[in-house]
């Protein structure tokens, strides 16, 4: 009965220092970036999926800087480059499918799919033309120039 009693105490200090340590485990880490490009696209949900390289726009008729936005990227449409605009009240399933939550996003993805390079927020014509050009020929653009972070504007 005494080995009984010394296990149950046992089980109660395991159990007890568990629930402790628990408590002291830090809080998951916030999510800075709640509004995010996706990684990877489908390149059958686009146009011109055989192209090696596609450059989509995230919008909505309601924002002020996604017109602008879809005009800069337009500019980039090639034999090589396919350029979308989705629009959200034209396209609110591609939205949905990649969990697109603000607007404007560009997101520049190649042969497979796989976002390469992306913006979140109004993006300046030179960081759009230097990320594609970086991304189809690495190493030709100068230092400082397409090197924006996500978000970054201004012409």
């Amino acid at each position: 009965m005494e080995k009984l009693v010394v296990v149950g105490l046992a089980v109660l200090f395991a159990v007890l220092f568990a629930m402790l340590l628990q408590r002291r485990r830090p809080a998951p880490p916030s999510n800075p970036g709640a509004y995010n490009a996706p990684a990877q696209l489908d390149r059958s949900d686009f146009d011109r999926p055989e192209a090696p390289w596609l450059v989509v726009s995230f919008t909505s008729e309601t924002c002020h800087s996604c017109a602008d936005v879809a005009a800069k990227c337009q500019l980039l449409e090639s034999a090589v480059v396919a350029v979308q605009d989705i629009e959200v009240g034209t396209r609110p399933d591609l939205h949905g499918r990649y969990a697109i939550e603000a607007v404007p996003i560009v997101a520049i993805a190649d042969s497979a799919g796989v976002v390469r390079r992306s913006f979140v927020g109004p993006v300046s014509s030179t960081h759009l033309w230097g990320a594609v050009a970086e991304l189809r020929e690495p190493g030709s653009v100068p230092d400082g120039c397409g090197a924006a972070t996500d978000g970054d504007a201004e012409d």
